[in-house]
This record gives C-alpha cells, sequence and structure tokens, in this order.
C-alpha cells in the first residue's frame, strides 16, 4: 500500500519541543522527496519545510527557521521533523508528502503519496 503514515504529535506548552515522525507503509521512500506540511482551521495550508530523497538538501519556510529540523534515515524509512521552541501559532495538523523531486516537494499539488496527519497543540 502507498501510504504515509505521521505520529508524534500531542500537547506541548509553548517553547517545548516534539518530534513528528512520517513512515511510510508498504514501500521505501529512499527515492523520494519528503515534504512537511501542516494546517489549522481558517488558515491556509503552509509549506513547512522538505528534505531530499538523500537528505543532503533541506528548506523550511521562514516561520520555523531556525527552530524546526528535518532529518531523514532511509534505514528506517522514515523521515523527521524536529520541533524545538514551540510557539502557539505552529497549532496544526501536520501532514507528510513525498514527491518525486526536491524542488516538487515544496508543491502540496505535486505530492504523490501522503498521511493522514498529526495532531499539534502549543498551549499553555
Amino acid at each position: 500500500q502507498l501510504q504515509l503514515v505521521e505520529s508524534g504529535g500531542g500537547l506541548v506548552q509553548p517553547g517545548g519541543s516534539l518530534r513528528l515522525s512520517c513512515a511510510a507503509s508498504g514501500f521505501t521512500l529512499d527515492y523520494y522527496a519528503i515534504g512537511w506540511f501542516r494546517q489549522a482551521p481558517g488558515k491556509e495550508r503552509e509549506g513547512v519545510s522538505c528534505v531530499s530523497s538523500s537528505g543532503s538538501s533541506t528548506d523550511y519556510a521562514d516561520s520555523v527557521k531556525g527552530r524546526f529540523t528535518i532529518s531523514r534515515d532511509n534505514a528506517k524509512n522514515t523521515v523527521y521533523l524536529q520541533m524545538n521552541s514551540l510557539k502557539p501559532e505552529d497549532t496544526a495538523v501536520y501532514v507528510c508528502a513525498a514527491a518525486s523531486s526536491f524542488a516538487a516537494c515544496r508543491s502540496w499539488a505535486l505530492r504523490k503519496y501522503w498521511g493522514q496527519g498529526t495532531q499539534v497543540t502549543v498551549s499553555s
């Protein structure tokens, strides 16, 4: 089955940290760039971060630069998003999506596979 599964979301206080995981179910992620997106009620979907298939290239939305780190462990068929210094405005459903290229990773419309999302809530 061509599916991604996110995990690691939850409730955290401002300034806290979470690590999200994106794992492939039924296929390997080795050939895909992986992007993280988020969406909160009343807000547009936002591309948060992307990592190339090899892990050698990354990019981040300005809103998360310096706080979030994307990485991957292809041996474990998993991509991670380490989120530090979390803010209430980071509250959203976070979804990972696989793309055929690093450039395509930035586009929700060009995604190949994706997950159902994991809720991140940052609140005191």
